[in-house]
């Protein structure tokens, strides 16, 4: 099987260093997954991510003159994300409609705008302090009236 940059494969983990794994591609090759590539997070440990003889998906990031296969599993798990669906759009901080839904075509005023984002403030203020009140449990961190 010809190898090119792009692709994305099945491989076998053959082996598991401090700096990446090695991948046993079809047709026998060899390739590095870097620690950098294993996961869309920072990898401390690499061994949390990867077992040896474990099946993986990878995607060729360059072949050097040498024969040497970089492989990235991070970009070959984006790749199946985006082809499997569409990806759902995120939510607005806060979950706070900056347009309104109403269905006339009238525009909100800049007043009701403001009304509203005042209201949605002053409810996740009050939201914000019960959460903090409760979390001091109504008493003075310091101790109160302990004796020295």
């Amino acid at each position: 099987m010809q190898l090119e940059v792009g692709m994305v494969l099945e491989g076998k983990v053959t082996g598991i260093t401090k700096f990446g794994a090695f991948v046993e591609l079809p047709g026998g090759k060899t390739g590095m997954v870097h620690i950098s590539e294993v996961a869309p997070t920072f990898v401390k440990e690499i061994r949390d991510f990867v077992t040896e003889n474990q099946t993986v998906k990878v995607k060729i990031l360059n072949i050097g003159e040498d024969g040497k296969v970089s492989l990235s599993m991070k970009k070959a798990m984006e790749m199946e994300r985006t082809s499997n669906h569409r990806a759902p759009r995120p939510a607005r901080p806060g979950n706070f409609e900056w347009q309104s839904r109403r269905n006339n075509s009238e525009p909100a005023s800049f007043e009701d705008m403001m009304s509203r984002f005042k209201q949605t403030s002053d409810e996740k203020m009050s939201d914000l302090k019960r959460v903090t009140e409760n979390k001091r449990g109504g008493f003075s961190r310091r101790g109160g009236n302990q004796s020295r």
